[in-house]
């Protein structure tokens, strides 16, 4: 139990300490900015702090290839502002990213190949085939059917938000239900995985890959 406990903290402390100050800073200078100053000032003030965080972690010698990817998505999403000369238009690309996540979810539980799957299988590198058992697949199911209503929940608020032009509302929703939330998702995900996968009866990864025969000890640790 300690040993789970101590791997979850330490991605929340990850997210909330990296990701989420990364995340932050340039959707509220943006929606601030563009209150006050207008569109073109807040374009260019966004797409300014993404590169002081990007400069800010290479300097300190930091992880810095998320904060790459935030500074291209946010050169992306102040250029579509920019071009369509519409402030929420910076949001395209969280309302496109929550729509996808959602699509791939749902495809996912209707063809029998849950998204929660495909994800574990490619952050731990755990066989497709185990994955796919009877005692084992139910699991990542209802966690993806989890995830699905996070994505609807999370896209119906940003679309209304959306079309009402509420600019700032629109960042702080998209902060708040991004790694925030995402984190708290992923917890309880994981925390229901566990519980799940020993509640079916199944082997564990480790037990599957032995081909060891029943009665198995099941998934102990990871998701």
């Amino acid at each position: 139990m300690d040993l789970k406990k101590d791997e979850i903290l330490e991605e929340l402390r990850s997210i909330f300490l990296n990701k989420t100050f990364d995340a932050l800073l340039p959707p509220i200078i943006y929606a601030v900015s563009n209150s006050i100053f207008g569109l073109i000032p807040a374009v260019f003030l966004a797409v300014a702090a993404a590169l002081f965080n990007f400069s800010r972690r290479i300097i300190k010698k930091e992880n810095w290839k998320y904060s790459l990817a935030g500074l291209i998505g946010v050169i992306f999403a102040s250029s579509l502002a920019y071009l369509s000369d519409n402030a929420s238009s910076y949001f395209i690309p969280a309302l496109t990213s929550s729509t996808l996540f959602l699509l791939a979810s749902i495809i996912s539980i209707i063809i029998g190949r849950p998204l929660a799957a495909w994800a574990s299988h490619l952050s731990r590198g755990w066989p497709l085939q185990w994955f796919w058992r009877d005692d084992i697949k139910p699991a990542y199911r209802e966690v993806t059917i989890f995830w699905a209503l996070y994505f609807a929940l999370r896209l119906t608020i940003q679309l209304n938000l959306f079309f009402s032009d509420a600019v700032l509302n629109l960042a702080w929703v998209n902060i708040i239900l991004g790694w925030p939330t995402i984190a708290v998702v992923l917890t309880i995900s994981y925390l229901y995985g566990i519980w799940r996968l020993n509640n079916l009866g199944g082997p564990g990864v480790d037990e599957f890959k032995a081909e060891k025969e029943p009665p198995w000890d099941g998934q102990n640790r990871g998701f």
